[in-house]
């Protein structure tokens, strides 16, 4: 049986933890040769480690998506290494300080998170589509939240504010390109397992309470998540351009 990703090249940005690692484990066993790309070296070795353990291919690129040219300097080293880059995962972000108001939130942190967060997505968007307009096609799923769709008191307004900038400049990149073979999509996560949302979590009594508001009654595992990115990279959305998937356990719905 012929793997989704066999023989292409897959970009996923924030691979060192988290839906980013699960995320690149999961485009190695459909066949993808991967890009990890992190600030956290340790995490990313980790990572690109796992996937050789199961046989795959990846390699590890230390880079600021926050930087201008170290993203251009990261998508250039994929064309060196491998000629194209069929697919990218822009996952990477940073959660800022929780439990801010927006009175109360600190400007220095709403510029670090949204430097990361917004336009490091953007930076990455921009660059990937430059390269993928040169060789005629590729698939870009952006990381925004629930949180990018409705209002969530507790987290904080730059958050909010980033997430639902993916969520604008998903679409817009979207229609700007979708007659040059480029499909580009975005996921909306809900309360997941990772070591972002770790404190928000251990910041109640129990993650049963958390999981408690929740329709489904669960936080999700990373890898569902993932697999929610990994479709719609591949050939089977080939008809999706543009759209946000809710991936929240029934968040936004209630």
């Amino acid at each position: 049986m012929n793997k989704l990703f066999e023989n292409k090249v897959v970009l996923v940005t924030g691979a060192g933890s988290g839906i980013g690692r699960a995320a690149a484990l999961g485009f190695a066993r459909e066949g993808a040769k991967v890009i990890v790309v992190d600030v956290n070296e340790n995490g990313g070795n980790e990572t690109v480690a796992m996937i050789k353990t199961e046989n795959g291919e990846a390699v590890f690129l230390k880079t600021d998506i926050s930087n201008e040219s170290e993203v251009i300097d990261m998508i250039h080293k994929v064309v060196q290494l491998y000629g194209h880059l069929d697919c990218a995962f822009n996952n990477a972000a940073i959660p800022g300080k929780l439990g801010k108001t927006t009175i109360d939130y600190d400007s220095a942190d709403w510029d670090r998170l949204m430097n990361i967060n917004l336009k490091g997505t953007w930076l990455c968007m921009k660059h990937e589509i430059i390269q993928m307009l040169a060789q005629g096609h590729g698939a870009i799923v952006n990381t925004s939240s629930d949180a990018g769709l409705i209002a969530l008191p507790g987290l904080n307004p730059a958050y909010i504010a980033a997430k639902h900038g993916i969520v604008g400049i998903t679409k817009l990149a979207a229609i700007e390109f979708a007659d040059k073979n480029i499909r580009i999509n975005a996921i909306a996560p809900g309360m997941t397992r990772t070591g972002m949302t770790k404190d928000l979590i251990e910041g109640a009594p129990s993650e049963k309470e958390v999981a408690g508001y929740l329709p489904i009654k669960r936080v999700a595992d990373p890898a569902e998540i993932a697999e929610a990115a990994i479709w719609l990279a591949s050939d089977k959305a080939s008809f999706v351009t543009g759209s946000i998937l809710s991936v929240d356990g029934g968040s936004v719905a209630d």
